[in-house]
């Protein structure tokens, strides 16, 4: 088989995508074709390299790195540049034959407020809120290949991330956090007595959290209770008849846009997605969403806005100063790319 037959092969199925768990011999391609894997019960805890050369039989550690360096390999939908990052069963790798761009390291996460005990800051979409348990041995040169907002803002504040294994770690206590395509406001606790005062406030639901989602149709304004699951019956979190956590969503309409509705989620409990699971149960899952798209039978919801992302922002954030007993309140404006899909919303036709 000549090169270019080889090559034609690999790029027959769904537009130039094959989801073998073990593909071809890529080795004489000139290009690698768009790859889509999903990790198996015996590569669990590999590295991200280890498993890509299995995939990718006769490429060299060194080909595998600079695929994952220059950003052709995304973990779970996303870009990821960290070859060493180990793997769960069940994960899926996508590699590409164009690479990605890194992601600009946010030096300039802009902070609300400061002071010895908290901190609250604005929130960029597409950024994890704290580093997972088994990254947090991480020293800086790995942090910063995919950064986390926490690391972010210690920096920021002039704390140095660690460098050698057994330097101190600085770090923020969490007692909120967002998803990662979620924006806005978050507040983190910096002393242990700031962190029991939060998390008493958080635990009486006095903390003010109102968020802003863009949903499809006609979403009426209500209060959502149900109780809250880890897995509904398809493997997704939602609501169960009576077990689980208690979970209250407070939802009003902000605008009426056509064939879309702008609301206002106020959350009284604030479990994992719960507004993301509660508007999709309506009938209305978030635009852009990735996850809660679809009922427990499999049937997608549309959606038609062109959002570029999740469109859930966190617009409010209010409480009590844990250590002065000030109130504190803050609000945050939709960002440019949420506010360019409303605008593009309110000019359709209806």
């Amino acid at each position: 088989m000549g090169r270019r037959d080889l090559k034609q092969l690999l790029t027959l199925r769904r537009g130039g995508r094959t989801t073998n768990r073990y593909p071809l011999d890529t080795t004489r391609a000139t290009t690698l074709a768009d790859q889509r894997f999903e990790v198996a019960a015996e590569q669990a805890n590999q590295t991200i390299a280890a498993v890509l050369r299995q995939w990718l039989p006769g490429q060299s550690w060194t080909h595998v790195r600079g695929l994952v360096d220059r950003g052709q390999v995304r973990l779970n939908g996303e870009p990821w540049f960290d070859a060493a990052r180990r793997l769960k069963a069940g994960e899926v790798v996508e590699v590409s034959s164009k690479p990605a761009k890194k992601p600009n390291l946010v030096d300039a996460i802009v902070l609300r407020h400061v002071d010895h005990h908290l901190v609250v800051a604005e929130k960029p979409a597409g950024i994890s809120t704290v580093r997972h348990p088994a990254e947090r041995e991480w020293l800086e040169e790995r942090r910063l290949k995919v950064p986390t907002l926490d690391d972010l803002i210690l920096r920021q504040l002039g704390e140095r991330l660690p460098q050698k294994k057994h330097e101190p770690k600085p770090r923020l206590r969490v007692v909120q956090r967002l998803d990662k395509e979620t924006s806005g406001l978050i507040v983190f606790a910096r002393t242990v007595d700031a962190e029991r005062g939060l998390g008493s406030q958080f635990a009486r639901h006095s903390v003010v959290r109102r968020y802003l989602a863009l949903v499809p149709g006609r979403a009426p304004a209500q209060i959502i209770r149900s109780h809250l699951v880890r897995d509904r019956g398809d493997g997704r979190r939602g609501s169960g008849v009576a077990e689980g956590k208690d979970a209250v969503t407070h939802v009003e309409v902000v605008e009426e846009l056509p064939k879309f509705t702008l609301l206002s989620c106020r959350l009284e409990t604030g479990r994992t997605h719960q507004i993301r699971i509660h508007l999709s149960e309506m009938g209305h899952p978030v635009c852009g969403e990735k996850v809660y798209d679809r009922t427990p039978g499999g049937r997608q919801l549309p959606d038609g806005s062109g959002s570029p992302r999740l469109f859930l922002h966190a617009a409010e954030l209010g409480f009590v100063h844990p250590i002065t007993n000030e109130a504190m309140h803050w609000e945050m404006p939709l960002p440019p790319e949420l506010r360019e899909v409303l605008e593009k919303l309110r000019t359709r036709p209806h």
